[in-house]
């Protein structure tokens, strides 16, 4: 159905959208917009099947369609102003539509989705890395192709989580249509757009540790044990935005929140993933461990570098540090000279302090 067709076929029960109103009016139509209003016959309404107000009406009525689902809901967000993305934010049909022809990106994760106008008003939608805008990648226009083409990150190792901030570089999926965009994305984000929709209809479903805890079974059954202060400390190593571009919305339970950030995504975390149920399966078998006092013979700059290894390789930051950095605690060259100078066959040579009951044998006594 063209959009003058459908623009008179609906005008008898009246349109409100989007600025646009079409209702009966005696024998005619009046046909408003903020800037226009007129009284039209049947014919001259067709004629107005050109104007912006009319095609976007179109394209959301009869290309989308949907109310109330997540696709259309995301889709209207990327073409809005607001971080929001509530409808009342939204630019007025002309800016945005001047907008759209350039090209209108907003982002989503490490992804850049763009919504670009053609001459008839209907969208087509483009996403890649954000850190490709603007240069040549491989194309490609089948949704399913994303899923393989995001399983690993640019150093060929496996993702085991798809919202890491690990994204693989050099492709883009083009000349997509609404169906086939929010596909793409889902692939590569999964159930993303569907809880990000969910918690804006104030419908998202929290599964707190405490109780995704109590569903564990066998070799993951011990989670449970992990006391708050420890799941305090699991949460900070892998629920913020260095590791994982999710915004937590879990706690403990629902009446108590941990002492964690919970990031700045757009998309939020709705429960404990497995990625972290297995994190916390070892953390719990660490926590179970008695602490003891260590001496180490160490010099104040051998301390800091220590501190300095630890945290670049939390951080991630290892790759980055190169030979000749020399400077940098977590250098190569460093890091081997204090290992040749302070480790010996059994590791770092220092002297525990047990407990008086421990009993302990004599492969101890070398650390």
């Amino acid at each position: 159905m063209s959009v003058a067709d459908a623009l008179v076929d609906a005008a008898d029960d009246g349109i409100e959208f989007d600025g646009l109103t079409v209702e009966p009016h005696r024998d005619a139509y009046r046909f408003a917009t903020p800037d226009d209003e007129a009284v039209l016959a049947s014919e001259e309404l067709r004629e107005r099947a050109d104007d912006p107000f009319a095609t976007n009406w179109y394209y959301w009525e009869h290309e989308v369609e949907g109310h109330g689902t997540a696709r259309r809901a995301f889709l209207r967000w990327l073409e809005g102003t607001a971080a929001g993305g509530a409808d009342e934010d939204r630019l007025p049909v002309p800016e945005r539509y001047d907008a759209l022809r350039g090209g209108h990106t907003r982002h989503w994760g490490e992804l850049a989705v763009t919504v670009v106008l053609d001459s008839e008003g209907q969208r087509r939608y483009e996403v890649r890395h954000e850190d490709d805008v603007g240069e040549n990648v491989d194309a490609y226009t089948d949704p399913l192709d994303a899923r393989e083409l995001v399983k690993h990150d640019d150093d060929g190792r496996y993702r085991p989580l798809s919202t890491a901030p690990s994204l693989p570089h050099g492709w883009a999926f083009v000349d997509l249509d609404g169906r086939d965009l929010v596909e793409t994305v889902e692939y590569i984000y999964p159930a993303t757009v569907a809880n990000w929709h969910r918690e804006r209809e104030g419908d998202l479903d929290v599964d707190h540790w405490e109780d995704a805890a109590g569903r564990q079974t066998g070799i993951y059954g011990i989670v449970s044990e992990l006391d708050d202060e420890a799941l305090e400390w699991a949460a900070e190593a892998c629920c913020v935005d260095s590791q994982c571009l999710k915004r937590r919305e879990w706690d403990e339970n629902g009446d108590e929140e941990l002492d964690v950030p919970r990031g700045d995504g757009e998309f939020p975390c709705r429960e404990p993933c497995s990625l972290f149920v297995a994190a916390a399966r070892k953390f719990t078998t660490l926590e179970r461990e008695e602490s003891r006092e260590y001496t180490f013979e160490l010099t104040p700059e051998e301390k800091e570098q220590v501190e300095d290894i630890i945290d670049a390789v939390a951080d991630g930051r290892t790759d980055d540090i190169r030979e000749a950095d020399v400077y940098e605690g977590a250098n190569r060259y460093r890091a081997r000279f204090l290992r040749a100078k302070r480790m010996d066959d059994h590791g770092l040579s220092g002297t525990p302090t047990y407990p008086e009951d421990h009993d302990h044998d004599d492969h101890d006594d070398h650390h």
